[in-house]
């Protein structure tokens, strides 16, 4: 039985937790390559952080008909083919997954916060079968009390319903006295908090174009990543 009341911290991966630009874009590049569509221009490739990869190759002209196959493409670079070069060991060959870092300091501050007596559950758009490995490699699986993600047919695929997926699994009850925030750095972290009835800290260090997060109404925003246990400990003390 799961004890209340918990606050639970939520937690993005991509742009928060670790820097992975460099492996999702070179996917998202092998992509359309494979498809003989024009590669998108450096900004655009960018704001391919965050988002589910469907919501992207929509945004990018991908015709309906070829979303799937492009999906499929994107995620034999993603999660299987090894043909990119390892930030974390020179000369050794890795897929798009494994071309991320965690950011310094992440794993600092997750062992604060578990300290602090917080439930840490990531809550990614990235399917949760990536999610798993990824975090395992970098050993952040031990630093988490649970990791929850998209699922592989799309029927999960927002930040929404990784959410109510995530609290369903945790047996999460704000009738008994549970809280939560999000932590991310996307707008698809803030409109999926806000509609779950959540705040979200803002991730300076992550992806989000200039004032997006703003625009999207953000709870607060922390610049630096020693600032997250700090922020945390703020949030739930006034709520």
């Amino acid at each position: 039985m799961a004890q209340h009341p918990r606050n639970v911290v939520l937690l993005d991966l991509d742009g928060t937790l670790t820097k992975s630009d460099g492996g999702i874009i070179a996917s998202v590049v092998k992509t359309f390559e494979a498809l003989g569509r024009p590669v998108p221009d450096d900004e655009e490739l960018h704001r391919f952080i965050g988002p589910a990869i469907v919501e992207s190759l929509q945004r990018n002209h991908v015709p309906e008909d070829e979303l799937d196959h492009a999906v499929e493409i994107y995620r034999s670079y993603y999660a299987d083919k090894a043909v990119f070069d390892d930030p974390n060991e020179p000369g050794n060959k890795v897929p798009g997954r494994l071309v991320n870092v965690v950011f310094p300091g992440i794993r600092e501050q997750l062992v604060k916060l578990r300290e602090d007596g917080y439930y840490l559950a990531l809550a990614s758009c990235k399917p949760e079968y990536q999610c798993v490995p990824i975090c395992e490699h970098f050993h952040l699986t031990e630093l988490l009390d649970g990791i929850y993600g998209a699922s592989k047919d799309n029927s999960r695929l927002d930040k929404d319903q990784v959410i109510r997926y995530c609290f369903d699994k945790i047996g999460f009850d704000a009738a008994q006295g549970d809280k939560a925030v999000m932590v991310g750095d996307r707008y698809t972290d803030i409109d999926g908090a806000h509609a779950c009835g959540l705040d979200t800290i803002g991730c300076r260090w992550g992806y989000a174009p200039a004032g997006e997060m703003e625009e999207h109404g953000v709870y607060e925003i922390i610049e630096t990543v020693n600032q997250l246990e700090d922020a945390v400990n703020r949030y739930f003390a006034s709520h």
